[in-house]
Parts: structure tokens; C-alpha cells; sequence
């Protein structure tokens, strides 16, 4: 038997709020399961691309005493443990999240390099780190697509710009969203475990055009206490799931930006940010790895050793 839970879509009437509210109340608890599961595995292979993406806590002249990495919608925190395993001395961890938050915070308890703070992504580097500071600042995990307007995500990237050394590294991760999906395209499977299986499904109002997309997150859990939630016994971790156990469906819905790759680019050039690297995955995913331009270097010289980097980035990256 499925027994079956749902809660109505957060309108648009409460842009920032809706956010939050979809991962407190609904998705903070499957998050990192929804990632795999583990945050030290997951640090680890974050730590891999980062350092391949040139994110280091060094400066043309050499290593930086006291580098600060910003982490922008840090979630459970798995690149903020990479930055510190990478050798940034202030990893500073923002989220709105308090569940992801503390889940951060509870992992991360022997490392005082990470620094998570509960503080809205749009404001935080103007509140809480001096201009022109951070040898790094990333933006992962589709937080770009979480902020109300199109407007706020140009005045991040101002923002990122404006909180970077000069040479500084910055790293966007989104998804593109501007080609609807149709028909059973719509449906996109996350993850799947014997207690658990996690499905997105996609839809495009007519209401806001081409402005937002509503993001339905399905997930269904099994009972796996069994008779024990009924006897008072303690359930066996280690048993079988029961195949008759009931299932449970829960789901929660929230509008996402559609971002398209043309004017994101477009608008990371208008912040002064020059690309560095690029790559795209599964389900319009796509990276963004940039530099702020250092004093003196006119852009066409920093394209031209922006692209050179890229090229070998890119060939370590593909093997």
C-alpha cells in the first residue's frame, strides 16, 4: 500500500521564502542521500574538480596567508569541506537552510577552517567580506536558479567580482532550464535505494512565460521499522527491507529561474569576470569557471590566457 502526502506550490508572491521553505520543511533530510550518501566521498571527488578547475589557495606570487574561499548555498557542506581539504585558511559557508546548515556545522566540528553562517546568498559577500578578499568564491549545486529574478543573479555576479582578489577564482553551477522537456521527458530519476527512490518532475506555466519552471520533488520511503514501530521492539539495521512494507509518497513543489547559458555568460562579462573554463552535463547542467581580471592585464590578454588554461583543463578533465 502507498499512502500518499503532498503539499500545495509555493507561489511566486514569495520568491525568497519558497526556497527555503521547500528544503527545510521537505528536502534538507534526503539532500545528501539524494547526493550519494556520503559527505566525505562526496568532499573528496568535489576536492578533485576543484583543484582541476585551478580553485587553490595561491596567487600568481605563490601561496596566500590567510586565503578565504566563500561557499554560496553551501548545503550540507560537501564543497566547503573540499575548499578546507584543499588548504584555504576561511571557508566561509553560506546557506539559508538551518537543518543543512547544521548537518554542516555537526560534520565539520573538528575543522575550524569552515565557517557556516545562515545568511541570504544575495547579500552575504557585501555584509561579510571585505571587497576585494577571497581568493575564491563558488556558487554550486543550482543556487543560481534558487533567487527570485533574473536581476539578482546579475547582481551576484557584481558581487562575486567585486569580493575577489584580483585573480581570483570563481565557480558557477546551474542548470539550464530554457528548453522545456515534454511528455515523459518530464520525469527525471535521481536516486533510487531499497527504502527510498527520489523522482523530479518538470512542469512549464503558461503564467510567467519563459521565466520560471515548477520543480516537483517526488519521493517515496518504505517502512523499514516493520512490526517494531507497532511492538515497541527495536528495528534490526541490518535486516532485509520487508517487501510488503508499506510505502509512502511525499511531495512538495517550488519555482526555479530558467537561465539561459547565452545571457548568463553575457552577464559574468558585464560583472568583469572572464571565463576561464567551461562544462556541460547530464540534464543541462552546466560550469562556469572564471577569473576577475588583475590590474593592468587588458582582456583580451586575459581571454588569451584564460583559454589556454581552459584547453588543459579540460583534456585532464576528459581522461
Amino acid at each position: 500500500m502507498t499512502t500518499i502526502t503532498t503539499t500545495a506550490t509555493t507561489t511566486a508572491t514569495e520568491p525568497v521564502d519558497q526556497a527555503v521553505r521547500h528544503y527545510d520543511r521537505f528536502l534538507a533530510e534526503h539532500y545528501t542521500w539524494m547526493l550519494g550518501g556520503d559527505l566525505d566521498a562526496l568532499a573528496a571527488v568535489q576536492r578533485d574538480s576543484l583543484a582541476a578547475w585551478g580553485v587553490t589557495p595561491e596567487s600568481a606570487a605563490g601561496p596566500v596567508a590567510g586565503a578565504l574561499a566563500v561557499d554560496l548555498g553551501c548545503g550540507p557542506g560537501h564543497t566547503s569541506l573540499a575548499l578546507a581539504g584543499l588548504g584555504f585558511d576561511s571557508v566561509l559557508a553560506v546557506d539559508l537552510s538551518r537543518p543543512l546548515l547544521g548537518e554542516l556545522a555537526a560534520h565539520a566540528i573538528h575543522l575550524p577552517a569552515v565557517r557556516p553562517v545562515r545568511a541570504d546568498v544575495r547579500t552575504a559577500l557585501r555584509e561579510l567580506v571585505r571587497p576585494g578578499s577571497a581568493e575564491a568564491v563558488v556558487c554550486l549545486g543550482d543556487t543560481l536558479t534558487h533567487l527570485p529574478t533574473r536581476g539578482d543573479v546579475a547582481a551576484l555576479f557584481a558581487d562575486v567580482a567585486a569580493a575577489l582578489t584580483p585573480g581570483g577564482t570563481a565557480v558557477f553551477g546551474y542548470r539550464d532550464l530554457t528548453v522545456p522537456l515534454t511528455g515523459t521527458d518530464r520525469f527525471l530519476p535521481v536516486r533510487a535505494t531499497e527504502d527510498r527512490i527520489m523522482t523530479c518532475f518538470l512542469e512549464y506555466p503558461d503564467d510567467y512565460n519563459d521565466y520560471t519552471v515548477v520543480v516537483h520533488d517526488l519521493i517515496h520511503t518504505r517502512d523499514t521499522d516493520g512490526a517494531g514501530a507497532d511492538t515497541g521492539a527495536t528495528a534490526d539495521p541490518d535486516a532485509d527491507p520487508d517487501p510488503d512494507a508499506d510505502w509512502t509518497l511525499t511531495t512538495h513543489s517550488y519555482r526555479k529561474l530558467r537561465l539561459s547559458h547565452a545571457w548568463v555568460l553575457e552577464q559574468l562579462r558585464t560583472a568583469g569576470l572572464w571565463v576561464r573554463h567551461e562544462e556541460s552535463g547530464a540534464g543541462g547542467m552546466r560550469t562556469v569557471v572564471l577569473e576577475r581580471a588583475r590590474a593592468g592585464r587588458s582582456r583580451s590578454r586575459s581571454r588569451s590566457r584564460s583559454q589556454s588554461r581552459s584547453q588543459s583543463r579540460g583534456q585532464d578533465s576528459d581522461q
